[in-house]
C-alpha cells in the first residue's frame, strides 16, 4: 500500500468508517402506546442518527432486518423483500434511509445469499416433491453426499433428512436454514432481483453473508482429521465457480450510481485466498479480514498480519478492511483480557491503518460481553454475550424498559451513552476525538503507508507513517506499543508532537527517539 495518494474521485467507501448495528440490541423507539418491549427497532435507529453523526461514522451496516422466523435471529430469511415486524415496516426503513442520507450517511443491508429459512416459500415448494418447478432450487440428495459438518449446532452433519420429500438437503448452518442451489440459473436471477429491489429503494450497499458458499463442490469431502475435530465446512469452501457469480453480482451494483458497495464475509483464514474474492476490481469491493480480527493483541502478530494483508492486496489495487469485533465474536476488549487501555490502543490501530475500518456497536463505550445465564440464552451459536443491548441512559432500564431481550452488559451504570457523554476522559469521547482526527486528516484515511523497521529485526515494533503527498510536510507517526518497554524508532520520532494518545497524559508532548511503552500515539512529525 506504500505509494502515492490515490487521485480523486474516490468511491465513498474508501474513506468511510462503517458502523455495524445489530438492530435487536441497538436502540428502541416506543410503540404507539408509549411502551418499550425491550427489542430494538428501525425507528430507534433513526432516532439515534444525530448521535452517530456526532460520533463520526459515515455508514451504517444493519444486520438482517428481513422477514424471518428468527431461528438464527434474521439470518434465516423467509422474505428477502419484506421487513420483519419485529423491526417495523418497509416505510420505517425508507424513512431511515432518507434520514441517514440527509445527514450524509450511508445505509448497508445484510444480504444472506447462501441459505434461506425453511419457511421461505421457495423451500416450501421445493420440498413438496421432486418434480415441482423449484424442486432443484435447494441442494437435495438421496443420502449425505459428503462428510461435511454444519456450523450450527457445532458437530452436526450438514445434511438433514426431510420426511416429506424423502431426501436429504444440505444446510451448512441450522436445520432450518437450507442451502440454495446457485447452480440453477433461476436461483441466481431470483437472488439478484432481491438486490435490485433494495438498490432501487436507495440502499447504498450490502454486507454479503458467507458469500464464498454460493458455489460448492458437493462430491468433495473435507479433511478427515478436521471433521474428527468437529470443524465445520465453512472455512474449507473455496471453489473457482464462485468467481463468475461474484462478477455477476458486482455487475448489478455497478449498474447503479453513487458507488454502491458489496462487502463479503469470506470466512477463509488465509489472506491470499481471501484476496482472490476481490477479482481484478470486478468481484467484491471489500472483503473482511478474519485473520486480523482473531489475532491476539501482540505487536509482532499484528505487524505480521498487517504486512501480509497489504502485500497481498497491493498487486490488485484492492482495498483492505479492518475489524476487531462483530456480532459473531466476543468483543475485542473481552478477548484482550478486559483492559480498557488495551482497547484504546486497539482503537488507534484500527482507525489509522490504510483501508476501511468497521466498528461494532458498543466498541465506542468499551463494552464487555454480557454474562448470559443458561436459562436466558437464546442464540444457537452461543453468541449472546456480544449481542447484548446498548446502554443509553442513566435510568435503571438504560433505555430498554423493564424487560430487555437479553441481559445488559457489565458496567452499564458507567458505560452508558449518557454517562460517557458527560465524561471528557471517557471511552466515548476518546472515540469521537479519534474519529474526528481521522476525518479531518487526509493522511490518516487516504495517505500513503510505511511500516517502520524490518520484519525480521523489528518484529515487535508496531509503528508506521501515514503521509499526504499533496501537502508538504503532512506526515504522521502512529505507534502502538502494548509492551512495557520503550521502542527505538531510528530517529524518525524526534520532535514529533503527540496529538492523540491512549494515554491522555502524553497528548501535547514531544517525542524523542523512544516510542512510549504501554501506549498508542498519533503524532505529527516535525
Amino acid at each position: 500500500m506504500t505509494g502515492s495518494v490515490v487521485d480523486d474521485p474516490r468511491p465513498w467507501w474508501r474513506d468511510a468508517v462503517v458502523y455495524q448495528i445489530y438492530p435487536r440490541s441497538f436502540a428502541e423507539a416506543p410503540g404507539p402506546d408509549g411502551a418499550l418491549r425491550g427489542v430494538g427497532n428501525l425507528r430507534g435507529i433513526t432516532a439515534r442518527l444525530d448521535h452517530l453523526r456526532w460520533l463520526g461514522v459515515d455508514a451504517l451496516w444493519l444486520s438482517p432486518i428481513f422477514q424471518s422466523p428468527m431461528a438464527d435471529f434474521g439470518y434465516d430469511i423467509s422474505d428477502y423483500c419484506a421487513v420483519d415486524p419485529t423491526f417495523g415496516t418497509l416505510a420505517d426503513l425508507d424513512e431511515l434511509i432518507a434520514q441517514a442520507h440527509a445527514r450524509d450517511m450511508r445505509i448497508m443491508l445484510d444480504w444472506v445469499p447462501n441459505h434461506t429459512s425453511d419457511q421461505h416459500p421457495w423451500f416450501v415448494e421445493s420440498r413438496r416433491d421432486r418434480t415441482n418447478p423449484k424442486a432443484d432450487w435447494y441442494v437435495w440428495r438421496d443420502g449425505p453426499a459428503n462428510n461435511w459438518l454444519a456450523a450450527l449446532p457445532r458437530g452436526e452433519p450438514a445434511w438433514t433428512f426431510d420426511e416429506l420429500r424423502q431426501q436429504h438437503y444440505l444446510r451448512c448452518f441450522l436445520r432450518g436454514q437450507p442451502d440454495l442451489n446457485w447452480d440453477v440459473a433461476e436461483v441466481e436471477e431470483a437472488m439478484l432481483a432481491t438486490l435490485r429491489f433494495w438498490l432501487d429503494r436507495g440502499v447504498d450497499g450490502f454486507r454479503m453473508d458467507v458469500v464464498h458458499l454460493i458455489a460448492k463442490e458437493i462430491d468433495r469431502d473435507d479433511p478427515a482429521e478436521a471433521v474428527a475435530r468437529g470443524r465445520d465446512h465453512v472455512t474449507y469452501n473455496d471453489v473457482p465457480a464462485v468467481h463468475p457469480r461474484l462478477r455477476r453480482i458486482r455487475s448489478v451494483l455497478d449498474g447503479y450510481p453513487d458507488d454502491r458497495v458489496c462487502v463479503g464475509e469470506v470466512y477463509l483464514m488465509d489472506e491470499a485466498r481471501m484476496a482472490e474474492y476481490y477479482g481484478h476490481d470486478d468481484e467484491l469491493h471489500l472483503s473482511f479480514n478474519f485473520r486480523f480480527l482473531w489475532s491476539p493483541f501482540d505487536a509482532r502478530e499484528l505487524r505480521s498480519r498487517i504486512t501480509a494483508t497489504l502485500a497481498t492486496l497491493a498487486p490488485r489495487d484492492a482495498w483492505p478492511t479492518w475489524v476487531l469485533s462483530n456480532h459473531d465474536a466476543p468483543r475485542h476488549r473481552q478477548r484482550y483480557g478486559g483492559d480498557e487501555h488495551i482497547a484504546r490502543m486497539a482503537a488507534v490501530l484500527l482507525l489509522t491503518l490504510p483501508g476501511t475500518p468497521f466498528l461494532y456497536q458498543g466498541e465506542e463505550l468499551g463494552l464487555l460481553d454480557a454474562v448470559v445465564p443458561p436459562e436466558l440464552a437464546v442464540d444457537p451459536g452461543g453468541r449472546d454475550g456480544s449481542r447484548a443491548p446498548i446502554p443509553w441512559t442513566d435510568e435503571p432500564d438504560r433505555g430498554w424498559g423493564p424487560h430487555p431481550w437479553l441481559p445488559l452488559p457489565p458496567e452499564a451504570d458507567t458505560r452508558n451513552v449518557a454517562a460517557q457523554l458527560a465524561d471528557p476522559a471517557g471511552m466515548l469521547r476518546f472515540y469521537q476525538r479519534l474519529l474526528t482526527l481521522r476525518r479531518e486528516t487526509p493522511a490518516l484515511h487516504r495517505g500513503s503507508f510505511q511500516m517502520l523497521g524490518d520484519d525480521a529485526a523489528d518484529g515487535d515494533l508496531l509503528a508506521f507513517v501515514r503521509a499526504d503527498e499533496r501537502v508538504a510536510g503532512e506526515r504522521w507517526l502512529i505507534s502502538i506499543n502494548p509492551t512495557t518497554e520503550p521502542r527505538h524508532a531510528s530517529g524518525i520520532a524526534n520532535g514529533a508532537v503527540v496529538v492523540l494518545s491512549s494515554d491522555r497524559a502524553l497528548e501535547g508532548s514531544t517525542l524523542g527517539d523512544l516510542l512510549p511503552p504501554a501506549a498508542a500515539v498519533v503524532a505529527r512529525l516535525a
